[in-house]
């Protein structure tokens, strides 16, 4: 059987938004293709190729039918008791059915009758015809667009002679020029999308394609003909590697180790605005170096979309790489232009630089009271202050040195005065690095330098925490302070909106406190970041907390740990989160036990009867009070057993505490069944609670083991 010819759909556009190409372009060729598949118009082995261009979108499916197969419909009707009368014919309400259907009272003998009793219903099979390929595209097509992720839609007018009727004006990313629908060789008639109708024809590199416009002969050969006629390398992949290529192949002819530097999204929005790259060499003058080099190269990677060299150590070079979307013969005014327009960007950067080291950062402080940081929360000088304080708190739970106390109290002082220089004003991405360079320049001490760069880590997800322990407290107290500031005026993060990064800073948060393996209790933490703010919040930290453990439970859970164990662990709110993975870690070494089933039921439902007591339980037994033989063998088990299982507690041995535990089985299922706890005699009862309450006290330090029941 010969297979179905292969289609090829494009949309000719104007430049778009280089940083949504390539979601743009899976985007596209995903949902043409599932529009089709939806439709039946695809095949089992059929498959889609996107490609994505600065001036192009499109997809390239294998085995498109022409026709999608016939196929047989079941439709119910209605109840046979509303369709049939007593005499079995039809009623009106079957016979106005039938009519909406395209059928008439010849289709009531063929109807089929399915259910028993009341719930026997009338239904009509019957084939629906395939859809006709041109016909479906249309419909996946119409879509594809309507669902494409455009960051921000353009409004403009068709272009004349092509207007259709009622339309005046069209709502796309970027104004639309050519559309292609090729099935095999052959035009797809009648496919028509924002204004435009299908043909065979697209055009190639703005100024070096050998023709214009391009005549598709067929669909398999489009990526082939862009590449030779239209000087257009169509895929975005194939685009992007050839970058990656030519940009590795350039730095080794640099040489002496030389290599780009290692960005992604860079690479993925250069990517995007070039159509047929090539990769050239350029130089600044050296002098440049001296400025810090993230200066130098966030100006050339955000403003000019140049790719940086770095040595063999990771130090920047005055040479240069940059991608671009011509390739002439000779490359000497290209790179020349480049070159001349990097240049004031240095210059302004080392300008910037120069300026900033005639302050000091802490003759910068005072202008801090003039910045806003929250209408609520006052200045980033009141900010600071308050950071000082919680600072001061944290280092005082944790024992510092008086020295490492006042470098910890410098460097929350100045952590936010490079906020006010003019580099930082030029370019905000470099807060906090550009004030451990003046810190140095200050000389101040390496620890508090680094620190006031630190305070910002951890910034992403895998981001390096702070090197110090005095970047570690600083860093801790910087994100309390947002945490309880934005809490203690209810500014919570809601759904995908979290302006002020407060889910990362919890994060934060927490990393510092597990993998710095700090002896800090959560709620301490908390309680001693409040008076900082004065009256300025209300008490948050019980929600604070929440969104703490939250956070955790969800880290956990991405680790490899299962819900269930997760929650036994965290229901017991542990204060040092340091210990939880080691908790966890003997939760699971307990699951694999076989008394470990038998004693979660007991201990839930342990819970459950200490619950529905009534006053308070007490903790004491009176061993005189133990009537049955089954409560003496629990009681002695317990003495036996609860002491060894504390000392492995305190020893912070969770797996051991847990592993003590097995031995409770037998005397657990033996006083449930023969013992009643709820006594008729008051003190019987009680002093049974008692013995219940040191059983779940016991059963409960590592984790609620009653959630793994």
């Amino acid at each position: 059987m010969t297979a179905a010819p292969n289609l090829l759909v494009e949309l000719f556009v104007e430049e778009l938004p280089p940083k949504a190409l390539q979601k743009l372009g899976d985007a596209f060729a995903q949902g043409v293709f599932d529009g089709l598949a939806a439709q039946g118009l695809t095949c089992a082995g059929s498959r889609a190729t996107p490609f994505a261009s600065p001036r192009r979108l499109a997809v390239h499916i294998t085995e498109v039918l022409a026709q999608a197969p016939d196929r047989a419909v079941r439709q119910k009707l209605m109840p046979v008791a509303v369709g049939l009368d007593a005499n079995g014919q039809p009623t009106p309400a079957l016979l106005k059915k039938l009519a909406a259907l395209g059928a008439d009272t010849s289709a009531v003998p063929q109807l089929v009758r399915e259910g028993e009793g009341k719930a026997e219903s009338l239904f009509h099979d019957a084939t629906l015809q395939g859809a006709v390929l041109s016909d479906g595209l249309q419909k996946a097509l119409g879509d594809a667009l309507a669902k494409l992720p455009i960051p921000k839609v353009m409004t403009y007018q068709l272009e004349q002679g092509c207007e259709l009727p009622g339309w005046s004006s069209v709502n796309f990313v970027r104004p639309a020029h050519g559309l292609v629908a090729l099935h095999g060789s052959a035009v797809l008639q009648g496919v028509s999308a924002l204004g435009l109708t299908a043909g065979n024809t697209t055009h190639g590199h703005r100024f070096e394609a050998s023709a214009d416009p391009i005549v598709l002969t067929s669909a398999d050969g489009y990526a082939e003909q862009l590449r030779t006629q239209g000087a257009v390398i169509a895929s975005f992949g194939e685009r992007r590697a050839d970058i990656r290529q030519q940009l590795d192949a350039a730095a080794l002819a640099v040489g002496a180790g030389a290599r780009p530097i290692e960005d992604d999204a860079l690479l993925d929005e250069v990517t995007a605005l070039v159509e047929r790259p090539k990769v050239l060499t350029c130089a600044f003058e050296e002098e440049f170096l001296a400025v810090p080099q993230e200066c130098l190269i966030l100006t050339m990677k955000a403003n000019q979309k140049y790719f940086p060299l770095l040595d063999a150590a990771g130090t920047l070079t005055h040479q240069f790489l940059v991608v671009s979307n011509i390739n002439p013969q000779d490359a000497s005014a290209v790179i020349g232009g480049n070159e001349r327009v990097v240049r004031p960007r240095l210059a302004d950067a080392k300008f910037f630089f120069d300026q900033d080291r005639k302050k000091s950062l802490a003759s910068r402080v005072p202008q801090l009271d003039k910045v806003v940081y929250h209408n609520k929360l006052g200045t980033q000088g009141e900010r600071v202050a308050r950071v000082r304080a919680i600072a001061a708190a944290i280092g005082a739970q944790l024992g510092l040195s008086a020295d490492t106390l006042q470098q910890v109290d410098q460097a929350a002082q100045l952590a936010k005065t490079d906020l006010v220089t003019d580099m930082v004003g030029e370019f905000p991405e470099l807060q906090g690095t550009m004030g451990r360079y003046y810190a140095l320049n200050d000389g101040l001490p390496q620890a508090v330098a680094n620190a006031i760069e630190d305070h910002y880590k951890p910034r992403f997800a895998g981001d390096a925490l702070p090197r110090g322990e005095v970047g570690v407290v600083v860093a801790l107290a910087d994100k309390l302070e947002t945490l309880v500031g934005m809490f203690g005026i209810g500014n919570l993060p809601t759904g995908d909106r979290d302006p002020f990064a407060l889910r990362r800073h919890a994060l934060g948060v927490i990393r510092m406190l597990v993998e710095k393996r700090l002896p800090l209790d959560l709620s301490a933490l908390l309680a001693g970041a409040v008076p900082a703010f004065g009256a300025k919040v209300n008490g948050a930290t019980a929600a604070l907390t929440d969104f703490i453990y939250d956070r955790l439970a969800g880290g956990l859970r991405d680790d490899g740990f299962s819900a269930q164990e997760v929650d036994a662990v965290l229901a017991l709110r542990p204060e040092r989160l340091v210990d939880v993975a080691q908790r966890l870690q003997a939760v699971r070494a307990f699951a694999q036990l076989p008394e470990a089933p038998a004693l979660a039921a007991a201990n839930k439902r342990v819970g459950n009867i200490l619950k529905k007591a009534e006053g308070e339980v007490s903790g004491t037994v009176a061993p005189a009070l133990l009537a049955e033989a089954a409560e003496h063998a629990l009681f002695e088990a317990l003495q036996a057993v609860a002491p060894q299982a504390e000392a492995a507690f305190a020893q912070g041995d969770y797996t051991a505490n847990l592993q003590q535990l097995a031995a409770l089985k037998a005397p657990v299922d033996a006083f449930f069944d023969g013992v009643m706890v709820n006594a008729d005699d008051p003190a019987l009862k009680a002093n049974r609670l008692a013995l219940l309450s040191q059983l779940h006290q016991a059963m409960n330090r590592v984790a609620d083991l009653s959630r793994l029941a």
